[in-house]
């Protein structure tokens, strides 16, 4: 096969995948969302995927490698669409044989022969200096600090170290979001973003439940308060976030109430000189160690008035035993209580969830997030951290992924079976291939939502790349599992970890069918419309 990459029927290729989204838009701006659910969810993951494909297309001009695996993540991309499309054409709006055109470059491109070149290749990132600066701090941190501890945590459910709080606080990590105005390290452009998740995918890759996340929370409350906080707050909060002096959760799922937040329960009643908070929160990852909660709570008893009734807290609380805590606090309007319950989780250990039931818990007036100008406008600061959050849970995805590769080929070479190493046998060379190109197309793909973002737009595509990466990384991890074989079972290897701590990733920050129905789906929908002068 010849050694020059035709990207031009790359993008050809994506043109014609396009146009078959396109028509499957239009079928549902005109037929309705809901009505075509089936349809709409594997819309919405497919022109995740090929945007990301369209996108790459920059990076597989700048080298021989970079044009392979751009060629092979295309080739993918359109095949992943010709099997959602196949047999389905009158629901999706197109022709029979809609994708002939692309058969050339995916037979092409998904041939064995041309994978096995791509099976030890990574491909180069493509970062400034000074985002290799904090690759490299980072996975130093990641390899001495998180992997030596990480089984343990994980097959002992066992806490996080405060000294890997500790380590992460001298880095600076939890102020990567936080403005130098108020004691982080944010400069308010794209650098911002892409350090972000630069750092987050190295501590993921050390571990997800003990590295990565831990910056999570702060991020998502940072946000928040920089969308809707009052100058007052934003002294207050934000130097301590930045600091880990205070480490936050997020109390915003509810029992009955997942990623449809307009159905709210808990009540936030206003009291002299405050709030009395009333009902259970569930999900609450990190809610014993963390010393305030961000709390999404209904403040106007007018169900009707869906999301628009909801307010934003921060809920100040002691330290809990990781087993189960039971609080007090005292205030002018009685006693308090906070109990917080475990949630046993068969992966993502180290931060631990919990369901957690308040009874009159008072929160001070001012912690109400925009002061009385922010009755009412919780949801909407929960979205500004949430974007934000679905960008650094890719990067979250996108380290776990990375180790599932590394681990999957050093194993591979290693392990002989029927007289040579797994490595060498076709089928090996074409997963790992496969894997290091979805990784590597991923990555390029959340470098550039992070600039996006920076420019204050993104919103759809931070959704888009979220819930790509991480279905990615469950096929990415069960295959690294499966090189293994009886071995990846066991839980002395790593890769049985990553598989199932990647199994979470697809149902956080927005569940994977809400976020593809209710916001991919939606907004491409809404955007085709705007298009059409509807």
């Amino acid at each position: 096969m010849s050694e020059t990459i035709d990207l031009n029927a790359a993008a050809a290729a994506l043109e014609n995948a396009q146009d078959v989204i396109d028509a499957a838009i239009a079928r549902l701006a005109s037929d309705g969302i809901d009505e075509n659910q089936v349809v709409a969810y594997d819309v919405a993951h497919a022109a995740a995927g090929v945007m990301a494909a369209r996108g790459l297309l920059t990076y597989g001009a700048r080298g021989a490698d970079e044009a392979k695996i751009t060629a092979a993540f295309t080739a993918d991309v359109v095949a992943d669409l010709a099997a959602k499309l196949y047999g389905r054409e009158a629901e999706w709006g197109a022709a029979p044989g809609a994708l002939d055109g692309a058969r050339d470059f995916v037979a092409t491109y998904r041939s064995p022969e041309f994978l096995a070149t791509l099976a030890d290749t990574d491909g180069p990132r493509h970062l400034s200096g000074d985002f290799e600066m904090v690759q490299d701090t980072f996975r130093r941190f990641a390899e001495e600090k998180l992997q030596p501890i990480a089984e343990h945590i994980h097959r002992q459910n066992a806490d996080i170290p405060e000294e890997i709080i500790e380590g992460l606080a001298e880095m600076g990590a939890f102020g990567l979001s936080i403005p130098e105005a108020y004691g982080g390290f944010a400069t308010g452009d794209e650098s911002d973003y892409i350090g972000m998740v630069v750092a987050t995918e190295e501590l993921s890759r050390g571990s997800l439940g003990a590295g990565g996340s831990l910056i999570t929370r702060p991020e998502i409350l940072a946000r928040a308060l920089e969308a809707g906080g009052t100058e007052e707050q934003k002294q207050e909060w934000l130097p301590r976030l930045a600091s880990a002096e205070v480490m936050n959760a997020v109390a915003v799922t509810e029992p009955d109430y997942g990623s449809d937040v307009a159905g709210v329960k808990v009540t936030a009643t206003a009291v002299d000189g405050g709030y009395l908070i009333n009902g259970v929160k569930t999900w609450c990852t990190f809610g014993a160690r963390a010393d305030v909660l961000m709390l999404l709570a209904r403040t106007d008893p007018d169900r009707s008035l869906g999301h628009r009734g909801l307010s934003m807290f921060i809920v100040p609380k002691e330290r809990g035993a990781s087993e189960g805590f039971e609080l007090t606090s005292e205030s002018p309007h009685g006693t308090g209580r906070m109990e917080g319950r475990p949630i046993d989780t068969i992966g993502y250990r180290g931060m631990h969830s919990y369901e957690i039931a308040f009874d009159n818990w008072f929160v001070p007036e001012e912690n109400l997030i925009g002061g009385e100008g922010g009755k009412g406008r919780g949801f909407y600061y929960q979205m500004a951290g949430f974007e934000n959050g679905r960008l650094q849970t890719a990067a979250r995805a996108l380290g776990v992924m990375q180790s599932a590769l590394e681990e999957a080929r050093a194993y591979a070479k290693d392990r002989i079976v029927f007289g040579q190493s797994v490595y060498d046998y076709q089928l090996t060379q074409a997963k790992l291939a496969r894997m290091a190109v979805t990784i590597q197309g991923a990555r390029q793909f959340s470098y550039e939502v992070a600039r996006l973002m920076a420019k204050g737009e993104g919103a759809l595509e931070a959704s888009m790349i979220k819930a790509y990466v991480c279905k990615a990384a469950e096929w990415v991890t069960r295959e690294a599992m499966q090189i293994h074989g009886g071995f990846g079972y066991a839980e002395e290897y790593t890769v049985s970890r990553l598989f199932v701590d990647a199994r979470v990733l697809s149902i956080f920050e927005g569940a994977d069918e809400t976020l593809a129905l209710k916001v991919i789906a939606r907004q491409l929908v809404a955007r085709h419309k705007a298009a059409q002068g509807a």
